[in-house]
């Protein structure tokens, strides 16, 4: 067998792929279930703690400012081991799906809520000032001229950081989630045969590629033109 039928036999093996592919699908649509489940919460949850910030109650932003930085400077599998691992030492157990689902959000509602801070503190003071003067109180200048400008600034930045986190599901695979690596992963023990893997990053490409060029769009077609 020569090199490159070797290297199509390991990795190309399409009776491999056809063998295992429900398996695969099976990981891919657990794999969109997760990353819609980690996206809804972590950006709600993040663009709750920057309303919650924009009171300035110190003692409440300093707590805000601790959760946030706790989870940017956490990798986001360390989060997932120590939830899985450790919350049982308390008496608190979570499932795989559950520790990579509660992971990835806290992180995502950490970087979020960081943008979505930053699109509130771009808008200039006067608009804030503009909007009390007309009789608005402090919610609904927030609600009605605030966040309408806020959220825009922040679409693209927090279009990227959303594809990039939830490309993270992946690390789900390391406490027995089977989205697309984890099936992947058992598919391959199953063959001995590594093209179980190809077919998996395949499913990624078919899944991720649409994202990425979904949030390309986004970033054009709300981009910031002062």
């Amino acid at each position: 067998m020569s090199g490159l039928d070797n290297f199509l036999f390991s990795f190309f093996n399409l009776k491999v792929m056809a063998t295992y592919l429900p398996l695969v699908a099976q990981g891919l649509a657990l794999t969109v279930l997760l990353a819609v489940l980690i996206v809804v919460a972590g950006l709600a949850s993040g663009l709750a703690l920057a309303v919650l910030r924009s009171f300035g109650i110190r003692p409440l932003n300093w707590l805000i400012v601790f959760t946030v930085d706790l989870f940017r400077a956490l990798p986001p599998l360390v989060i997932i081991v120590l939830l899985f691992f450790g919350l049982p030492t308390l008496g608190i157990g979570l499932s795989g799906f559950a520790a990579t689902w509660l992971s990835l959000t806290l992180v995502l509602m950490a970087f979020s809520e960081e943008i979505y801070w930053a699109g509130i503190t771009a808008v200039p003071k006067g608009q804030w000032e503009a909007a009390r003067s007309t009789g608005l109180g402090f919610l609904q200048t927030l609600r009605l001229v605030v966040l309408p400008q806020a959220l825009r600034i922040t679409i693209p930045p927090l279009t990227n950081r959303t594809i990039a986190i939830t490309k993270g599901t992946a690390l789900g695979s390391v406490v027995g989630v089977a989205e697309i690596l984890g099936a992947s992963q058992s598919a391959m023990s199953f063959s001995a045969n590594p093209s179980a893997l190809t077919l998996g990053a395949i499913a990624y490409l078919v899944l991720f590629i649409p994202v990425v060029a979904l949030g390309r769009w986004i970033e054009t077609r709300f981009a910031w033109k002062r």
